[in-house]
């Protein structure tokens, strides 16, 4: 059956379109949509059918896929698919969408009778590309098969961590993780940033811890897209970081924990976007750190 699949995917940005592109290339019959029709355009050379709404994208769908930028865009899209979802439609929502958004999205699927997934994904443009997220899953045992199949096809890996979607386990997991990437990227930034304002080069710094304890691949990864000026296109861009920071604090705070570093990380991304950086791959929140740009 799963080798017959039609798979819609609403919403094809730097994941979305990724993620889309190897699930025609697993052999499934695909269908996407996107708010600006040209970003989806490109899939029909992939074999994809580009719908004009998200209806009739998941008109006939085995699976709904949806990769949109947060919780409300996610909702106001499905309710515009609304009409042609069918009981018992598999639905993926991918997107990280905080606990509250998650709430809202299964209560939407319930309405509707879907069967539901929470399955945000770890992983940023290239491991999109190369079919090797993580997928971050939680969701109802019946549609398990159905739904692995197309996990298989845009990931290397899955990780269940319950049976229910609405519960947001996998969500929870989620901003676990990106709470330390964003940690990582901020502080990636602020040394580089130091480094510049003292006179240090850069290389001296990562030559200095390179093979100690101190030392991470993501360090040298982050800051390479820094140094050789490969911040567009992004990785995963300043805008989405400042929101995915933002759930992270909202989260804590939900539960009665202060996240320092989480909040100064959003505010860190929110003015690097100000200053023009939003588009950009996230380690560009290193221009917060200047008054003005060190590059003029």
């Amino acid at each position: 059956m799963t080798d017959k699949l039609t798979v819609s995917v609403l919403g094809t940005g730097i994941m979305g379109a990724a993620m889309a592109r190897n699930i025609a290339r697993a052999g499934y019959h695909l269908r996407v949509w996107n708010r600006t029709r040209a970003k989806a355009e490109p899939l029909a050379a992939d074999g994809a059918l580009v719908a004009g709404t998200p209806a009739e994208a998941v008109d006939s769908a085995d699976v709904v896929l949806t990769m949109l930028h947060d919780g409300p865009v996610t909702l106001e899209t499905m309710r515009a698919a609304a009409p042609a979802l069918r009981p018992s439609t598999v639905w993926a929502q991918s997107a990280t969408a905080g606990l509250d958004g998650v709430a809202e999205l299964a209560a939407f699927a319930r309405e509707h009778g879907l069967l539901f997934y929470d399955a945000p994904v770890l992983g940023t443009r290239g491991p999109a590309e190369a079919g090797e997220l993580t997928v971050i899953a939680a969701g109802p045992l019946q549609g398990r098969d159905i739904v692995t199949a197309v996990f298989d096809a845009v990931g290397s890996r899955t990780v269940w961590t319950g049976e229910d979607g609405a519960e947001a386990s996998a969500t929870r997991l989620k901003l676990v993780a990106n709470s330390w990437v964003l940690a990582a990227t901020t502080a990636t930034g602020e040394a580089l940033a130091l480094a510049r304002a003292l006179g240090v080069h850069p290389g001296d710094f990562l030559d200095l811890i390179a093979g100690g304890p101190l030392d991470m691949p993501y360090l040298h990864a982050k800051a390479g897209l820094l140094i050789g000026g490969e911040l567009s296109p992004a990785q995963f861009a300043v805008t989405t970081a400042a929101k995915d920071a933002r759930l992270i604090v909202q989260a804590a705070e939900q539960h009665g924990v202060r996240l320092d570093v989480a909040a100064a990380s959003a505010a860190r991304m929110e003015r690097a976007a100000a200053l023009g950086h939003g588009d950009e791959d996230m380690t560009a929140a290193y221009y917060a750190s200047f008054d003005q740009d060190p590059t003029a």
